[in-house]
């Protein structure tokens, strides 16, 4: 199946699942919504790209990398931009390498550059999570989050677990690949080129996680306002259209449907957080109101990224990493 079919089916899915749950009377809830509401939902996204951008900033600083912002923010747009349009994400980290290569990191350093951003990402749900837990069950387990706890801190714990796994263990790590490597017939010389890239991967991870403390500490802040800002959209959006939901419960269903959706390897997830999203809130929120809130929280943190950031991406990736990253999908 070519990219663009994988891409239109997404589109229709994220549309066709809210319109059939909450029909035309969810567009009517839809239109009011106040148009300053949306407006500051999009000025939120725009505040955490450029909070990452400042993180990215911070990362490459470290380790004697200068980065203007603008060109962090690009950097930023470009790999979100990719992630929302490919399928299961895979473009994002593509992208983002790419781009700090271009601007004269080796691309293992700047595979490491990702993922530590990545392991502060895991390192900060995994605390939310717990918190979220204690909140939430503490009011009495009214939602019923039992399930949702349990398999969203398997994945994380499961996540944490396996990059402990390849950074401790990494020379197991790569004799096991490279048996594999070698069933899969590629060349001796291949396969050495692959475990020099390896190696290089983990001392850049390693440089980068003997950054100073209060380095770390400051691009884990910028990370926990990035999430905060993005997790907090769908609360206010619901609030506008007159309920009035926990803020806890909230920032749960975005973690779940948001890591359960990338199951269903169409570009952001599409289908699967909009199915997610309305079997969790469905007992809480009237069909109109529901398809409303899905619509607009989806319309804030994903087809922003995909109409804010395709221009800066084509100007600044160029054409040539998109149709590498379509291939990939052929």
């Amino acid at each position: 199946m070519r990219f663009w079919h994988i891409f239109v089916i997404a589109l229709l899915a994220s549309l066709l699942v809210p319109l059939s749950y909450g029909g035309w009377d969810g567009l009517n809830r839809l239109r009011e919504l106040p148009l300053g509401l949306m407006i500051g939902s999009l000025a939120m996204v725009v505040l955490g790209w450029n909070l990452n951008a400042a993180r990215l900033r911070l990362v490459l600083g470290g380790t004697g990398v200068r980065m203007g912002q603008g060109k962090a923010l690009a950097t930023i747009m470009s790999s979100e931009f990719a992630m929302s349009a490919t399928p299961a994400g895979t473009g994002g980290a593509l992208a983002y390498v790419f781009l700090l290569h271009r601007h004269g990191l080796a691309s293992s350093h700047a595979a490491a550059c990702y993922a530590l951003e990545q392991l502060l990402d895991l390192l900060f749900f995994l605390p939310a999570l717990v918190l979220l837990s204690f909140i939430l069950l503490a009011g009495g387990d009214e939602f019923h989050v039992g399930t949702q706890l349990a398999l969203l801190g398997g994945m994380i714990g499961g996540g944490l677990g396996m990059l402990w796994l390849l950074v401790r263990h990494y020379r197991g790590v790569m004799l096991a690949g490279g048996r594999l490597l070698n069933r899969f017939g590629i060349a001796p010389r291949r396969r050495r080129r692959i475990a020099r890239w390896v190696i290089r991967f983990r001392q850049g991870l390693g440089l980068m996680l003997r950054l100073s403390r209060w380095r770390l500490l400051l691009i884990y802040l910028l990370c926990i306002g990035h999430w905060l800002l993005r997790y907090t959209i769908l609360y206010f959006i619901i609030r506008a259209l007159g309920e009035d939901l926990s803020w806890a419960y909230l920032f749960l269903v975005q973690m779940f449907v948001l890591s359960v959706g990338q199951l269903t390897l169409l570009p952001g997830g599409s289908g699967g957080v909009e199915i997610g999203f309305s079997a969790l809130l469905a007992a809480w929120l009237e069909p109109a109101t529901l398809a409303a809130a899905l619509i607009a929280w989806r319309f804030a943190t994903y087809y922003w990224y995909l109409l804010a950031g395709a221009p800066v991406f084509f100007f600044f990736a160029g054409g040539g990493l998109w149709r590498h990253l379509r291939w990939r999908w052929r």
